[in-house]
């Protein structure tokens, strides 16, 4: 199946925090932002708008405050995002003022997504955001969110957020080259599925579900994303982000993670 991106206006962008951090040390992965702003500036000076949810509060207040393993209780980790969301954004802010552009943060949480009012004054303020040529960082308010107000994970949050904002495309980043037929850590001859077209498919793919120790997401919530975006009319794509020029590869039609076609 061929992919076809080239009239593609407006596309939302998650990475996770096992692609903003170092595997060992935990500690920011400073050379992976700014390369993530530099390819982000350059969709933007082509025209297409971007809006970026980002998870990492939390892992940036951990390196922040020289705290080695994340927190079980609840309000410690509210804490470490409280401190590790501005650091979080002081970075995103430097690198992006390095290609000429402006963040601006919009915190969300339940709530948000199930009052109407408040819906429309999100994607009200994310379009005006858009207009005045900044860039949104969208993550969910881990300060005070709790299961009761709580969105879930970033790969939901960024299905949700392409459906606010109508976005053409949604991509997730992560730490995995895409969706493959088989568990690719049990089987040697495992191989990845570049295209997918019928939704049922995706629900008998059988993946791993191994979380990183900062994320809160795996390979089914990343699926669950993608089904709710694709019956929205949002195609998709999970791919690797590791590889620092993928966003260009994706938009040039590279045949790069695995594309999830719309569902018409």
């Amino acid at each position: 199946m061929k992919r076809d991106f080239t009239n593609v206006k407006r596309i939302v962008v998650k990475i996770g925090s096992s692609s903003l951090t170092y595997e060992k040390t935990h500690k920011i992965n400073i050379f992976r932002i700014d390369r993530l702003a530099l390819e982000i500036a350059d969709i933007i000076n082509s025209g297409v708008e971007v809006i970026l949810v980002s998870s990492g509060a939390i892992a940036s207040g951990m390196a922040k405050l020289n705290v080695d393993k994340k927190p079980s209780m609840l309000a410690k980790k509210q804490a470490l995002a409280s401190v590790g969301q501005n650091s979080l954004m002081e970075i995103y802010n430097k690198c992006f003022s390095n290609y000429g552009y402006y963040v601006g943060q919009l915190l969300l949480t339940k709530y948000v997504i199930d009052h109407d009012q408040m819906y429309q004054n999100a994607q009200n303020c994310i379009n005006e955001i858009l207009k005045m040529g900044i860039i949104p960082i969208i993550n969910e308010n881990d300060v005070i969110s709790v299961d009761e107000i709580k969105l879930g994970d970033n790969d939901n949050l960024s299905s949700i957020v392409a459906r606010l904002v109508n976005a053409d495309l949604l991509i997730l980043l992560s730490d995995i080259d895409g969706l493959f037929d088989k568990d690719p850590k049990k089987y040697p001859d495992a191989k990845k599925i570049d295209n997918v077209t019928d939704l049922n498919d995706l629900k008998s793919i059988e993946n791993t579900d191994n979380k990183s120790d900062l994320g809160t997401g795996g390979i089914k919530t990343k699926i669950k994303a993608c089904i709710d975006a694709t019956k929205a009319g949002i195609d998709c794509v999970i791919a690797n982000s590791k590889d620092i020029h993928i966003l260009k590869k994706i938009l040039d039609n590279k045949p790069v993670g695995t594309y999830i076609k719309a569902k018409n």
